[in-house]
């Protein structure tokens, strides 16, 4: 998917990364090396060292055999359709008998799927298409499964970039999976964090308020939306240094308090955040209804159950709820 079709490219002038999992190349490319005759001696190369790659079915044939010649085409097509998923390795058994021999393979035409340098399963005739298909699930797993697990891999990773401050190296995985999956929320609120990261407020809103109704629902966005809701409340609150004054000339300044809680939380200062917050309940519960444990959970569903200060203020929170 090109960066115009992407309506999560484009970040910060550098969204240009391509990537394809799950092994598979471009639904335009045609995928190469994946069908392939071999011999005796050939064997070992192509068959077993290469079924550690991903699993390598074999097809049993012979010149005279009229359902080889039915099946030939069939498993070709099939087989290359799947893009990867596995290769397939022609042998002819009348120039080299041996492997099938050794085998045991009695009727043609056999086929017999290969994993970790092991026969594992086969199957024996000219069957359909859907059969082969369904015996290419059952060796192979399920059509999706390998690329299923890269991108979460993907996320993982860029989440664990964005975490160590590697913004642009965050942003570019981020797009990669939203271009082999453009539906892909994690991935969509992910590029929106790293904008907010990089100080594009403004973009991640647009972004955000731009994605359909059910990105929007993604636990992953609604803590997005709700990290710019508290940017944008945090730029009318005034000027930090004022509030630290007004603070030090009147430590029971509880709006004080609580305005410049919410400057430091959208300035990455979660645990200072947190501290000022717990202050205020720690003197008057009553202020605002009891708003300053309102504001710290709402912290919480911006910052996330695992993020250390999450962890710490709910600790401390908990000794203040109960003591």
């Amino acid at each position: 998917m090109s960066d115009n079709s992407n309506p999560y490219g484009g970040y910060g002038g550098q969204m240009t990364a391509q990537a394809h999992f799950g092994g598979s190349p471009s639904p335009s490319a045609a995928p190469a090396g994946l069908v392939k005759d071999t011999t005796t001696a050939g064997f070992a190369k192509d068959v077993l060292e290469e079924s550690r790659n991903q699993p390598v079915l074999v097809d049993f044939w012979a010149p005279w055999c009229g359902p080889c010649k039915q099946l030939a085409p069939a498993i070709e097509k099939v087989v290359t359709e799947e893009k990867g998923r596995v290769k397939l390795v022609k042998l002819n058994i009348d120039d080299h008998p041996s492997i099938p021999g050794q085998l045991g393979i009695q009727s043609i035409p056999a086929v017999v799927a290969f994993v970790n340098g092991r026969p594992v399963d086969g199957f024996m005739g000219a069957v359909p298409e859907s059969q082969i298909r369904q015996f290419i699930d059952k060796v192979a797993g399920p059509a999706g499964a390998d690329q299923a697990a890269e991108i979460e891999a993907a996320l993982a990773e860029a989440t664990t970039l964005l975490s160590a401050g590697d913004i642009n190296g965050a942003a570019q995985l981020y797009g990669a999976v939203l271009q082999a999956d453009p539906d892909n929320a994690k991935a969509a609120a992910g590029m929106a964090e790293c904008m907010l990261a990089a100080g594009q407020h403004e973009r991640a809103r647009e972004l955000v308020t731009g994605m359909p109704d059910e990105h929007r629902k993604a636990p992953e966005v609604q803590a997005v939306s709700k990290k710019i809701e508290q940017i944008e409340e945090a730029r009318k609150l005034g000027d930090p240094n004022a509030l630290e004054h007004a603070l030090a000339l009147n430590p029971d300044d509880h709006a004080a308090r609580m305005k410049l809680a919410k400057i430091l939380n959208v300035s990455g200062k979660r645990e200072e955040a947190a501290e000022h917050l717990l202050m205020i309940m720690k003197r008057d519960r009553s202020f605002e209804d009891d708003g300053a444990r309102r504001q710290l959970l709402e912290f919480f569903e911006a910052w996330g159950p695992k993020d250390p200060a999450t962890i710490m203020a709910r600790r401390k929170l908990s000794s203040i709820l109960f003591s």
